[in-house]
């Protein structure tokens, strides 16, 4: 009887010590992004490929030093506001995850970048492009995408350079995001000669542009600049329309880069002279772009719009600090990041010392019978 019984303790101990052995072996990641109000379309798509790319790693089997972990999403909706922005950020501390993805707005993540490296917790966005972002001096924040620099002086040198424009009207938004790109645009299209005819401003739940786009058909400019996203380009491209600006060049950063902005617009003849810019190379020039786009249409139908290839590689990115640091430890794994050589999906991901993409790649974007369709 006493054999019996301490064969049932053995066995009851030797569970236990699986069960905490399972539970130990389980890696968080965090990923925040808007998943609720006007730019939850961002948010889904930037989830599912944080997902994905947990999924696909999961299946391959992941080891970090010489032990199998299971990666769990801990996914969070910041809903576009820096208030709720921190208030996950410190939820993500609190939970102690692992890592953390995102978040998408620069408005957002500026402010939960401090929450994070309060708690020393890694974050990789591949959506928030404001510069200020990696200039704060913190040795946790990491960008996978080209900058506002690169996007608004990008779209700047086209239209000077390119499209010989001579007048310009810049609309902004407000947030971290529309003003920083909108500034960078500005300053390089004057610089080269561009003349800013008006400087006007809205807010990203605005849906009626009538009066600032009015005051700026008056200065007849050869094009407007708008700082902003998609749920207000597309009402903004069909107002220019009733007001007969057609011939109106209208030019935007990532946050109007979508496929949502074509049916945003409504069928807008306007449509037609949008020239917006990417953070990276297009989906067909991506080393790995075009399988990867399968299979990601395959489990997620229509639902891509731009940032998904970068939650993608983000996951995978710090699983891969995770595995050369042979820690899931974020004050272990964390500087082991800044060492990264990580073939993604988007690009051969390397890091400045601020925490900056080494050689960003950028594409230009038109719309092509509604569909985005690449210039470079």
């Amino acid at each position: 009887m006493q054999v019996k019984l301490n064969v049932i303790v053995g066995a009851i101990v030797t569970m236990a010590a699986f069960a905490v052995s399972a539970q130990d072996a389980v890696v968080k990641i965090g990923h925040v992004a808007p998943m609720s109000g006007p730019q939850a379309h961002y948010g889904k798509d930037n989830e599912n490929g944080a997902r994905m790319a947990v999924d696909d790693l999961n299946a391959k089997g992941v080891m970090i030093d010489g032990k199998k972990v299971k990666l769990e999403l801990m996914a969070e909706d910041d809903a576009a506001d820096p208030k709720q922005g921190t208030a996950v950020a410190t939820k993500l501390c609190d939970a102690k995850v692992n890592g953390v993805v995102g978040h998408l707005n620069s408005g957002t993540t500026i402010p939960a970048s401090k929450v994070y490296n309060g708690c020393g917790l890694p974050m990789v966005t591949g959506a928030a492009t404001n510069p200020t972002l990696t200039q704060q001096g913190f040795k946790n924040v990491f960008r996978i995408i080209a900058n506002d620099n690169a996007l608004g002086a990008g779209l700047a040198l086209h239209a000077a350079n390119n499209l010989k424009l001579k007048k310009v009207a810049i609309i902004d938004d407000r947030t971290a995001y529309g003003q920083g790109i909108a500034e960078v645009f500005k300053k390089t299209a004057q610089a080269r000669g561009m003349e800013v005819v008006a400087e006007e401003y809205t807010n990203d739940k605005a849906t009626d542009f009538m009066a600032i786009l009015t005051a700026i058909k008056g200065k007849n400019p050869d094009a407007i600049f708008f700082g902003g996203m998609d749920t207000q380009g597309g009402p903004m491209l069909r107002q220019m329309e009733q007001l007969g600006m057609n011939n109106v060049k209208y030019f935007g950063g990532d946050g109007i880069c979508t496929v949502k902005l074509a049916e945003n617009a409504g069928g807008a003849k306007t449509l037609a002279n949008v020239i917006c810019a990417q953070g990276g190379a297009s989906i067909d020039k991506m080393p790995g772009g075009k399988a990867w786009k399968a299979r990601y249409d395959a489990k997620f139908p229509g639902q891509f719009q731009v940032y998904s290839p970068y939650t993608y590689d983000a996951v995978g990115l710090i699983v891969d600090a995770m595995q050369r640091a042979k820690s899931s430890d974020p004050k272990v794994y964390g500087p082991a990041l800044f060492t990264a050589d990580y073939k993604g999906v988007t690009s051969v991901i390397q890091f400045e010392g601020d925490g900056e993409l080494k050689n960003p790649a950028m594409t230009l974007y038109v719309y092509k019978d509604g569909k985005l369709a690449p210039l470079n």
